[in-house]
């Protein structure tokens, strides 16, 4: 899991925190530096891929491009940016901090790129790395210091970049015992930090792709275009299993009654798939349709729930304006949809939102976890602000709810007036 994502002069942020939790909600006007947050995940997504630094930021016949490419991707005047990626140990004793610097002028690479090993206390809060740890691991990796050479290539890992090398007598311990000692604990780390980076799926549905027929798949696609192909590629017992909670949940949705939702392959060599539901839209009349004709807000719906049900459990999923297409009469069916399934499945969520209704729906108990995207007055840069550590919240929240204070820009105006 991840449990933080720093920013250090990447594209709008001279520097910022973003803490992430089961559930994580990112608000704030436009401009204010939220799809900046949601494209640096993009870029460490791809870099655990094994993406090169250039391709991760400039695209290229595979990949689109990060909004503004290579020459906006520092903070300008800028010419390099660091991004931290806080993630949780398997065996929750220590966590991993990952840290990339890159370079974009002059030349495109990466100036350093290492983990740390972080212990923790039996509260969870990180307290000194003791001796036999691991405390930092260089890396050379397809995207960095090593163009050459295979992707995170273990044996390139030398023993001289373990700092402590005393037993607990003070005795030196010789190279090889090191390495024998130390080594699995490097391909821990490095395994941790790479399969959670690479699980990150930042969904953005595009209806208009997901009303096609698709290849069978075992990955859903972030534009959501294969959304049949995953389905039917399922086993027919696990299938069944998420096609009935899909058609539980869909049933709500539309002003009709979606009675089931499935998937089926489709021609001569069943490699392709197609998207169904039946309709009911007067009693004891059924109507079978595809996702050529379903509506742009239904199609993103099954996609996020989808997403929920298809993706690996531990893993993130981030999905930017969420209430893209949402009416507000359904925003606390989206809301139950998220907090349940996500808890059941232990995804950790992280979405952007600007609608006022869904906010509502989150209640008052998503205080904690909601994360302003704003400019500073006076120099432009974005920051990330925790909403509890407003000064003015309690008297905020006693003059409306927060969808109310978000329609009125009230938020963002307590920012600027408290600085």
């Amino acid at each position: 899991m991840l449990k933080k994502l720093i920013l250090e002069n990447w594209k709008s942020f001279r520097y910022a925190e973003l803490p992430l939790d089961p559930l994580t909600v990112l608000i704030g006007t436009n401009a204010s530096g939220k799809s900046n947050v949601v494209e640096a995940l993009v870029f460490l997504q791809r870099i655990a891929r094994g993406e090169n630094v250039e391709a991760a930021l400039a695209g290229d016949k595979t990949l689109t491009s990060i909004r503004g490419g290579l020459e906006w991707a520092a903070l300008k005047p800028e010419t390099q940016f660091t991004l931290n990626a806080l993630v949780q140990g398997e065996d929750d004793k220590a966590d991993y901090l990952y840290v990339i610097q890159t370079q974009i002028v002059s030349e495109v690479k990466v100036i350093e790129e290492y983990i740390e090993r972080q212990n923790l206390n039996e509260d969870h809060t990180i307290k000194y790395v003791e001796n036999f740890t691991v405390k930092k691991i260089d890396l050379n990796t397809k995207s960095g210091m090593k163009e050459a050479g295979t992707y995170f290539d273990f044996k390139d890992i030398v023993s001289n970049h373990i700092y402590l090398s005393t037993d607990e007598d003070g005795r030196l311990i010789f190279e090889k015992e090191l390495q024998k000692r130390y080594f699995p604990l490097k391909i821990k780390a490095i395994n941790c930090v790479v399969s959670t980076l690479k699980e990150i799926l930042i969904l953005n549905p595009i209806p208009s792709k997901m009303r096609e027929y698709s290849r069978l798949s075992d990955t859903l696609e972030s534009d959501a275009s294969n959304i049949a192909g995953v389905l039917a590629a399922l086993s027919e017992e696990h299938k069944t299993e998420v096609e009935s909670t899909l058609s539980n949940y869909i049933k709500d949705f539309p002003e009709g009654d979606i009675q089931k939702l499935w998937a089926e392959k489709v021609g001569r060599f069943g490699t392709d798939a197609m998207l169904y539901c039946q309709e009911e839209w007067k009693p004891g009349h059924i109507t079978e349709i595809d996702a050529k004709t379903m509506s742009d807000g239904t199609l993103r719906f099954i996609a996020i729930l989808t997403a929920l049900l298809t993706r690996p459990e531990g893993s993130q999923l981030v999905i930017e304006e969420i209430d893209n297409g949402l009416h507000p009469s359904r925003a606390e069916l989206l809301v139950r949809t998220l907090r349940e399934i996500g808890s059941k499945r232990k995804i950790d969520i992280l979405l952007t939102t600007h609608n006022p209704a869904l906010l509502d729906a989150l209640g008052p108990e998503i205080v904690p976890f909601v994360v302003v995207a704003h400019r500073d007055s006076e120099t432009g840069e974005s920051k990330l602000t925790l909403l509890e550590d407003i000064e003015n919240l309690p008297l905020l929240l006693a003059s409306g709810t927060l969808g109310r204070l978000a329609t009125k820009g009230a938020i963002e105006k307590s920012l600027s007036d408290n600085k």
